[in-house]
C-alpha cells in the first residue's frame, strides 16, 4: 500500500476513502487568468468548423486552468469573415429564420443572401449558437471581434495569429 491511501474494500458497504489532502482544486479568477488575444484568418475555412474552434478558444477549454462557470477564455478576432465557405449545397439551402416580432412577420434567407448583406453575420451567429445560453456566454461573447475584410483595429492589443487546423 503506499502511503496516503487509507485501506479500503471494494465490497458495497464499503466505499473507497482517498486522502484529499494530496491534492487541491483550483478553481479560476482573476489574478489566475491570463486573457491574451488570438487572431484568426478565416479565409477558405468551413464556418462550421471554425466556429467550434473559436467557441472553445472563447470558452477557455484549451487552458489548462479551464473553470465551466468563470471567463477564462482568450479575446478572438477573426478576419476575412467574408470568405468562409459552406459544404455541400448549404450555400444555397440552408435558411436562416428569424422573426419580426409582427404577425406573420417570419423570414427566411440564405446564407448567400446573408453574406451579400452582412458577411460577420455568419460567423457571428454560428459562434454564438455554440456559446452557453446565460449571462456567462453573454460575456463570452463580448470577446469575439469579427470583420469581413483583412484590416482591423485591434493592431495595439499585438494578437497572435494562429492556425485553427493546429488546435485541437
Amino acid at each position: 500500500m503506499r502511503s496516503g491511501w487509507v485501506n479500503a474494500c471494494f465490497c458495497k458497504r464499503k466505499k473507497l476513502k482517498m486522502n484529499t489532502l494530496s491534492y487541491k482544486t483550483i478553481s479560476a479568477n482573476e489574478k489566475i487568468v491570463k486573457k491574451e488575444w488570438v487572431l484568426i484568418d478565416a479565409e477558405n475555412e468551413v464556418v462550421g468548423r471554425l466556429a467550434t474552434v473559436v467557441a472553445r478558444i472563447l470558452r477557455g477549454k484549451t487552458k489548462t486552468y479551464y473553470t465551466p462557470h468563470f471567463d477564462c477564455g482568450d479575446n478572438v478576432v477573426i478576419i476575412n469573415a467574408d470568405k468562409v465557405r459552406f459544404t455541400g449545397n448549404k450555400l444555397t439551402e440552408k435558411q436562416y429564420v428569424r422573426h419580426t416580432g409582427y404577425p406573420g412577420g417570419q423570414r427566411f434567407a440564405t446564407p448567400k443572401e446573408v453574406l451579400k448583406k452582412n458577411p460577420i453575420a455568419i460567423v457571428e451567429h454560428a459562434v454564438r449558437g455554440m456559446l452557453p445560453k446565460n449571462r456567462l456566454g453573454d460575456q463570452l461573447y463580448r470577446n469575439l471581434h469579427v470583420y469581413a475584410g483583412p484590416t482591423h483595429p485591434h493592431e495595439g492589443q499585438q494578437p497572435k495569429l494562429i492556425n485553427i487546423n493546429e488546435i485541437k
